[in-house]
C-alpha cells in the first residue's frame, strides 16, 4: 500500500459521509485503495528454468491512481504521437481570469466551453490567413485543472501544427501566431458562451473581466516551435497524469499531510503542510465526470474528418511501434522505473503466463500458489 492509499484508507468513512463525494470520486476513491490487492484477482507467472511463481495483481486502471495513471498518459501519449502529422508544432495554454474559476468547479458542463472557446479561435486564426483557401491546422486539447499546489485552476493545454490544409491540397506553413488575436478572441469567445449558459447574472463577472484582461485572457506558448516528438514530451507531461505523484507527498502523521513542489512563477521549492481532509478535498475535486472527455481533437484531427491522400504523406510511419510497445504494461513498467517485471528474480530468465484468478475465487496467496503449482506439474506431465 503506497502513501496515498494509506490516506484515503484512514479517512474512507469521513470522506464518504462528511465530504458527500461526487459518484464518480467515490468510484476512483475505491478503485485507488484496492489497486494491486491480491484478494481482488491477477495473473500468475511461472518460470520454466528454476520452478519459481509470481503473482500480479491487477490494477485499478483509475487515472486518479498514481502508478495507472502513469500508465494512461503514456498510453495516450504514444497514441498522439502516432496520430500527429510530420511538421513543426507548438504548444500553447490558454488560461482563464481568476474570477471565472469557481463557475467551472460549481457546474461542470461549462469545462466544454472551454474546449469549444480554443477550438474556435484556432480555426478562426487560420482561416483569416486565407480566407479563399480555408486552411485547417491539426490541434489536440488537453484539459488540466489543477496547478502545483493542488489548487483548482482550470485551463487547456493545446498543440497546434504550424500550418494548415486547404481546400484544394495544398499545405501552408505557419511561422507566426498572432497571440494579440489569441488572447482577445479566446476571452470574448469564452465570456459569450458562458453569459449564453448562465444567463444575465453572469454579466457583472462577464464586465469585470473585460476590465481586468482589457488584452484578453493569458494565452503563451512552451516551446515556441518544436518537431512532434519534442512537442509530445512537453504536452505528455499533462495526458491524464494523477494530480500528485507519491514521491511527492513528504510525511502523513494521520492527521497533516506535508508535500512538495516547485513554484510555476519563479520555479522556487515550496513546502506545505495542510490537514489531511483539505488534502483530500483538493485532490479529488480534479477526478472529471465519468465519461468526460479530457483529451480533444480538432481540424485535421479530429476523428469525423477524412483525411485525404496528401494528408497520409506528411503523416510519420515511424511512430506505430511505440504505439504497440506502450500497449503493454511490462513494457510501460520497463520503460518507466528500468526494471522487467517479468524478469525471474531467482534465474533472470522470462517468466510465462500460467493463469487468470478473478476477485469471485478470493483465494489466499497459499492457495493460489498451490493451484498453480499443481497446474504446472499437469502442464509437464502432459508434455
Amino acid at each position: 500500500m503506497n502513501i496515498l492509499q494509506k490516506i484515503f484508507t484512514d479517512h474512507y468513512e469521513e470522506i464518504k459521509y462528511t465530504l458527500h463525494p461526487r459518484d464518480t470520486e467515490m468510484e476512483n476513491i475505491e478503485k485507488m485503495i484496492h489497486c494491486g490487492d491480491p484478494s481482488f484477482g491477477g495473473a500468475m507467472y511461472h518460470c520454466p528454468h528454476c520452478g519459481n511463481f509470481k503473482y500480479v495483481p491487477f490494477h485499478c486502471h483509475s487515472r486518479f491512481c498514481p502508478s495507472c495513471g502513469n500508465k494512461y498518459s503514456m498510453e495516450r501519449t504514444a497514441s498522439m504521437t502516432f496520430k500527429l502529422i510530420n511538421v513543426k508544432h507548438r504548444h500553447c495554454v490558454f488560461t482563464i481570469d481568476e474570477n471565472l474559476r469557481d463557475f467551472f468547479l460549481k457546474e461542470r458542463s461549462l469545462l466544454d466551453c472551454l474546449f469549444h472557446s480554443v477550438a474556435s479561435v484556432i480555426s478562426r486564426m487560420f482561416f483569416e490567413l486565407n480566407k479563399s483557401k480555408n486552411f485547417t491546422p491539426g490541434f489536440i486539447m488537453v484539459l488540466h485543472t489543477f496547478g502545483r499546489d493542488l489548487k483548482w485552476n482550470p485551463h487547456i493545454h493545446c498543440l497546434i501544427s504550424e500550418g494548415g490544409l486547404s481546400d484544394d491540397g495544398l499545405w501552408r506553413n505557419v511561422h507566426h501566431f498572432n497571440y494579440s488575436f489569441l488572447r482577445s478572441a479566446f476571452r470574448t469567445a469564452l465570456l459569450n458562451e458562458m453569459h449564453q449558459r448562465l444567463g444575465d447574472p453572469f454579466k457583472q463577472i462577464k464586465s469585470l473581466c473585460y476590465s481586468s484582461h482589457k488584452k484578453g485572457f493569458y494565452v503563451y506558448a512552451k516551446p515556441s516551435s518544436c518537431d512532434p516528438e519534442t512537442a509530445i514530451k512537453y504536452i505528455g507531461r499533462y495526458l491524464g497524469r494523477p494530480v500528485i505523484a507519491t514521491s511527492r507527498i513528504d510525511k502523513y502523521d494521520g492527521s497533516m499531510v506535508t508535500f512538495h513542489y516547485n513554484r510555476h512563477e519563479d520555479d522556487k521549492y515550496i513546502q506545505e503542510t495542510i490537514p489531511v481532509m483539505d488534502f483530500i478535498k483538493r485532490l479529488i475535486r480534479h477526478i472529471p465526470e465519468k465519461h468526460f472527455k479530457m483529451i480533444r481533437y480538432g481540424g485535421l484531427y479530429a476523428r469525423h474528418r477524412k483525411t485525404d491522400q496528401q494528408l497520409h504523406k506528411v503523416i510519420s510511419k515511424q511512430k506505430r511501434p511505440i504505439l504497440r510497445n506502450f500497449n503493454h504494461w511490462r513494457n510501460a513498467i520497463l520503460s518507466s522505473f528500468g526494471y522487467d517485471p517479468l524478469e525471474c528474480p531467482i534465474c533472470r530468465h522470462k517468466m510465462e503466463f500460467l493463469e487468470l484468478y478473478f476477485n469471485h475465487q478470493r483465494l489466499s496467496l497459499e492457495e493460489l500458489y498451490e493451484r498453480s503449482m499443481s497446474r504446472s506439474r499437469g502442464k509437464r506431465s502432459s508434455a
